[in-house]
């Protein structure tokens, strides 16, 4: 492999046409999370579907929304940039954080899920630590495949996508002629108010859509990213709700209550009572380790793509901006977000009975924070930052679509649960500290910059020092930092100007060219200088 590459030097390659694009949402919405879902939303009946439809409305006006925000910031980064844009470095910042813990956590729960569809065939007895064991096997394979470069992470994601869909479209199609309305159970279980089980399931499904928004998080690599990007967002979105109701419909038709509820493979156990014996649900449970396999590929990808951004910004640490290899790959990336990963799945295993629940809702709020994030912003360029207004109708129904998408995304954080909100609202805010300490090296970079630097003539310090006082007062300024020595260059005491006579200003072609680093640095000069009494 080369050596490491600042990503700021270099740009990853565009690699990903419209069909891998497309197949990197809906492989990162379809993983096994669809395929565990029934039996986490069957504590609280077939009133869950009806969250699962309200879900999908929500994560349809997300998918338009990131659409029309990929239009106006085609690059890698996604929520990241949008909120960076939009309301300044520290906004950028959390996203960044958040989302990157989402990609993690998220990469944990999908893993869960998918051990349970690998026990179909080993570790029948679930043994916990045999368990452990594949969950970190399901974790590094994705890894190695993504540290190959991202053409073969975009192929190996297509093939995955075409796989995954045989068991779902079946079951979202033939399933449905099987369904027995005695297997549905009381359609309120949970023993809540109607718009509590419903808010509650919704925040479980919500885990479902999450990855929607995976074009624009890796836009950079996208080819045409401005027209690719939100057609792959949408159609994605559409195809996997689509897939998702009728196929959690089916499963719930065909499969009893009460055996769904302690079932860790639901669509095996569904496929094995439409079609008799053991060799459809077998069928079914490839296709679901196949599915995740492609999930965790396409999400260890994201693992390191939102961070790499931040990192080529300088608000991420900066070994996640080196590229590596002939396909420049975020290494770095991979391989921190796969121990983490790796961390919590052992932890969870060894504290936690109900283990995907518990990481799912970390995930989604951690998820729903960036999309609060990107709506907002949406609506900030809009109704604030308009420019080019479009005709009214098409205002309103842009600013309609984005208020929907605010509103779902303080829903879900409201169904999240008291607990997880608080679990999750601490570890973001362990983000403050860590942006502290980004800040603090930067601001040591540029004094060790500055005192590196030859004093400037006293027209390049009056003029930077500030920009918006007049001519006078900047020279008077640039005197009281600089003393005269700037103004001989050789510690020889300077003539003192004219009373009645107006400080000389350089002809324009002898100014430099003001950047907002100088015109910040002399600013500061100015007001911190020990000698200055005014």
């Amino acid at each position: 492999m080369s050596g490491p590459r600042r990503g700021g030097k270099g740009t990853a390659p565009a690699a990903l046409g419209l069909p891998a694009a497309s197949a990197l949402v809906i492989g990162s919405i379809i993983g096994t999370g669809v395929f565990a879902l029934p039996s986490a939303l069957a504590p609280y009946g077939p009133i869950s579907l009806v969250a699962f439809g309200v879900v999908t409305l929500g994560a349809l006006a997300l998918a338009l929304t990131f659409g029309a925000l990929a239009k106006r910031s085609p690059a890698s980064g996604g929520p990241y940039v949008y909120a960076r844009e939009a309301f300044g470095e520290f906004a950028g910042f959390l996203n960044a954080w958040s989302y990157w813990i989402t990609a993690w956590a998220g990469n944990a729960a999908i893993v869960v899920a998918w051990v349970g569809y690998v026990e179909v065939f080993v570790n029948t007895g679930h043994d916990k630590w045999f368990s452990v064991l594949l969950a970190l096997v399901g974790l590094w394979i994705p890894a190695a495949i993504n540290l190959t470069g991202v053409r073969n992470t975009g192929a190996f994601q297509v093939v995955t996508t075409v796989l995954k869909f045989v068991p779902l479209v079946f079951m979202a199609t033939v399933g449905l002629l099987f369904i027995d309305p005695d297997n549905f159970g009381s359609f309120n279980a949970s023993g809540q108010s109607a718009l509590g089980a419903i808010s509650a399931a919704g925040a479980i499904a919500l885990f479902s859509y999450l990855g929607l928004e995976a074009a624009s998080v890796v836009a950079g690599r996208v080819r045409e990213p401005g027209r690719n990007v939100p057609r792959a967002t949408v159609y994605g979105t559409l195809v996997c709700a689509v897939i998702y109701i009728l196929g959690t419909l089916a499963v719930f038709g065909t499969v009893s209550h009460g055996e769904l509820g302690g079932s860790t493979a639901p669509f095996t156990d569904a496929a094995n009572n439409i079609l008799g014996g053991a060799w459809a649900g077998d069928l079914v449970a490839v296709a679901a380790i196949v599915s995740g396999i492609g999930a965790l590929n396409g999400w260890t990808m994201l693992c390191a793509e939102m961070p790499y951004a931040a990192a080529r910004d300088g608000l991420f640490p900066r070994a996640f901006a080196r590229l590596r290899g002939d396909g420049d790959v975020p290494a770095f990336g991979i391989v921190a977000s796969t121990v983490l990963a790796s961390l919590i799945t052992v932890f969870s295993y060894t504290r936690f009975q109900d283990v995907f629940t518990k990481i799912v809702l970390l995930s989604v709020l951690t998820a729903v924070i960036p999309y609060l994030f990107s709506a907002a912003a949406q609506l900030y360029w809009l109704l604030v930052r308009g420019g080019d207004r479009p005709d009214p109708r098409r205002l309103a129904r842009d600013v309609t679509v984005a208020a929907l998408a605010l509103a779902f995304s303080y829903w879900s954080i409201q169904g999240s649960g008291y607990q997880t909100v608080y679990y999750g609202l601490f570890v973001l805010l362990l983000g403050v500290p860590v942006y502290i300490w980004l800040k603090r090296g930067q601001a040591t970079e540029e004094r060790a910059a500055d005192a590196g630097t030859p004093t400037e003539p006293v027209t390049t310090e009056a003029v930077t020092a500030t920009d918006s006082m007049a001519a006078t007062e900047a020279v008077t300024a640039t005197e009281a930092v600089t003393g005269t020595e700037a103004v001989t260059g050789t510690g020889a005491e300077a003539a003192p100007a004219s009373p009645d006579r107006a400080p000389e200003t350089p002809p324009p072609a002898s100014r430099p060219t003001l950047t907002p680093r100088t015109r910040r640095t002399g600013t500061l000069r100015r007001l911190y200088d020990p000698r200055r009494h005014d």
